[in-house]
């Protein structure tokens, strides 16, 4: 049996040798694909116009359906890669994974390149979760297009759908076995702060003010 100090060394080891993994998934989570979209397609500041959202949905209603369309894959991809190269470069330790994909969300939700201003995690979340329990994610996805389609407010069903994730998390991860623990808090955490960031959508939900979702400009 090996002593604890050399347990000790070997785990601390490990995590200067992937110390960068962190990082790099905040970094890729800080690309802002909704600003830069809605520049591309028309000179538009994203950021002072419908909600402020950098967004997929604020996006579709300033800029059209094309633009949100990408904005939703591109913000879903680039917490996806974050996830799959942890997942690459860990031999799929679900402690780098989760912890890549709380730095991607925590990227989008706090980019660097807008003064920490930005959006509300629902497309990155998605991305992120995907490498780690797919079946999760796309109950999640059901039950958002469940809410979005009787209620028409996206910031509604995104609520919603964080909330129920974690949930999801547990009894999808492995039928019949609990995920294992690092795996419940990263997912519990997201969808805090996923929910967090949408408090003034809440707040306009309250008071009837929230606007519908629809693809017209």
């Amino acid at each position: 049996m090996k002593p604890a100090w050399l347990f000790a060394q070997q785990w601390m080891a490990i995590g200067i040798k992937h110390a960068w993994i962190p990082l790099a998934a905040y970094l890729l989570g800080s690309i802002p694909f909704g600003y830069l979209i809605a520049r591309l397609r028309g000179g538009t500041d994203i950021r002072a116009a419908g909600s402020g959202n950098i967004g997929a949905a604020n996006v579709t209603r300033v800029v059209g359906p094309g633009a949100g369309a990408m904005t939703l894959l591109l913000d879903a991809a680039k917490g996806y890669l974050a996830v799959w190269l942890a997942a690459h470069f860990s031999d799929e330790n679900i402690t780098w994974m989760t912890a890549a994909a709380l730095a991607a969300i925590a990227g989008h939700l706090f980019p660097i390149w807008l003064g920490f201003r930005g959006g509300r995690g629902v497309a990155t979340g998605v991305g992120v979760f995907l490498p780690i329990c797919w079946p999760a994610v796309v109950a999640a996805l059901v039950i958002w297009i469940a809410v979005v389609a009787f209620w028409r407010y996206v910031s509604l069903g995104s609520i919603v759908a964080a909330a129920a994730l974690p949930l999801l998390m547990y009894f999808l991860y492995a039928p019949g076995h609990a995920p294992p623990r690092v795996a419940s808090f990263g997912t519990t955490l997201a969808a805090v702060l996923i929910i967090v960031k949408h408090r003034p959508n809440l707040e306009r939900l309250i008071a009837g003010t929230e606007p519908r979702f629809t693809f017209r400009r």
